[in-house]
């Protein structure tokens, strides 16, 4: 018998668009859940963000929709909203990131949700918290980027401007937290029988993020010191300029330390140097040390440093950038990236699961989906006889897809 996927018959109504909850939400679909998208009419903004072959379809788009179905619901329209409250009452778990106060308006808040379906679990992205002041702003990443401090670490460290990660950070973040709420919440379903209500907040997730590497001193009460993590913040922790490129570099405990200066011949520079021999004292000197290893570094070929400090057990390996990554030698034998052949978009490359289990199955089993292309089968499934079917098509509440490209 085929492995079974860790999901299997547990289906999710998907009401999330742009990434923190798509990203999410396919993890859950990858592990087996069948995910439901549910799109409203112009589809998900993400299709659009990005080099692509045919409209919606965008990279960034693909690559966190995998596995799932979509549906074009209007629900605008009370015939839309009737048609997600059908689909929700035969749900395990449904998912979104509009603002409760635009569900409240369209009756689609935890309560009706509830009442037809008394063991949903419905799990909310939003913002913030909203039992705080901030409830009803709306919040993208860089938004909460900047009021979460991450932006502003940058220019502490750098003495520049504050910048954002080149990198849609905080939803990666939340996507991660997006599906282990939702299997902690399943769990916890399955031992008590009961549906509830969660809030993810952007907000805190983030700031949970930044102090807990950044709350230094004050930690206690009274404080013990300021804010901050000397060594994150130290001016030369970047990756370190060498005769020819760069590396990537952490030279970290003692023994790393002995090992290094051994490795370069001059190991008398570790045991006479208090600064460095401990890990008390490099904590009270890590400026010193960056800038001391930024000097040393120059002095060799990125190959020559990365060649020697990996025989000496030392964390080093060549600086990558997106094109580079995708040509890595150890992704390519450990089959990170397949290339696969999409319905609609041809040859792509997509990216596989990156956990590995002894007995489950994890492979591509749906293409990320065009803008309602399984809206009448999804439908179906639901009960919905055909004349109901004809009905929510001809008034718009439901899109079905064009034809394909």
């Amino acid at each position: 018998m085929a492995p079974p996927r860790p999901l299997d018959g547990v289906r999710v109504v998907d009401l999330t668009s742009v990434l923190a909850g798509p990203a999410g939400t396919q993890v859950l679909a990858d592990y087996g859940a069948d995910v439901i998208k549910v799109e409203a009419p112009g589809g998900d903004i993400m299709r659009h963000a990005g080099h692509m072959r045919h409209p919606g379809m965008g990279p960034v788009y693909l690559h966190a929709n995998r596995n799932k179905r979509s549906i074009v619901i209007d629900l605008k329209q009370p015939d839309g909203r009737d048609a997600l409250l059908d689909l929700v009452r035969g749900a395990d778990l449904f998912v979104h990131n509009v603002r409760p106060a635009a569900m409240a308006r369209l009756g689609l808040d935890p309560a009706a949700l509830a009442a037809v379906n008394a063991r949903l679990i419905c799990l909310a992205v939003v913002g913030f918290d909203q039992r705080g002041p901030y409830a009803p702003l709306p919040a993208v990443d860089d938004a909460i980027q900047g009021i979460s401090g991450m932006a502003s670490l940058v220019a502490q460290q750098t003495g520049g401007e504050p910048a954002y990660a080149p990198l849609v950070i905080v939803d990666r973040l939340c996507a991660a937290n997006v599906a282990q709420t939702a299997l902690a919440a399943l769990y916890m379903r399955e031992k008590t029988g009961r549906g509830q209500s969660i809030e993810l907040p952007m907000f805190e997730t983030a700031a949970s993020v930044v102090l807990g590497d950044h709350m230094g001193g004050e930690t206690f009460d009274p404080p013990a010191g300021p804010t901050g993590y000397a060594r994150l913040l130290a001016r030369d922790r970047r990756p370190f300029r060498t005769r020819d490129g760069h590396v990537a570099l952490l030279v970290y405990t003692d023994g790393q330390w002995q090992r290094f200066f051994e490795a370069i011949g001059t190991p008398e520079v570790f045991t006479a140097d208090a600064r460095l021999t401990t890990a008390a004292m490099r904590a009270q000197n890590y400026d010193y040390s960056y800038a001391l290893l930024t000097g040393i570094l120059r002095e060799r070929t990125s190959a020559e440093w990365v060649d020697l400090l990996q025989r000496h057990d030392i964390p080093c390996v060549p600086l990558n950038d997106p094109h580079s990554l995708m040509a890595d030698p150890h992704l390519a034998q450990t089959g990170f990236l397949e290339t696969v052949e999409h319905p609609s978009e041809g040859r792509m490359r997509s990216m596989r699961v990156a956990a590995r289990w002894s007995d489950a199955d994890l492979s591509l089993r749906r293409h990320a989906p065009q803008a309602g292309e399984h809206s009448a089968e999804i439908l179906r499934e639901h009960g919905f006889d055909e004349a109901r079917i004809a009905r929510l098509l001809a008034s718009g509440a439901v899109v079905q897809k064009a034809q394909a490209v």
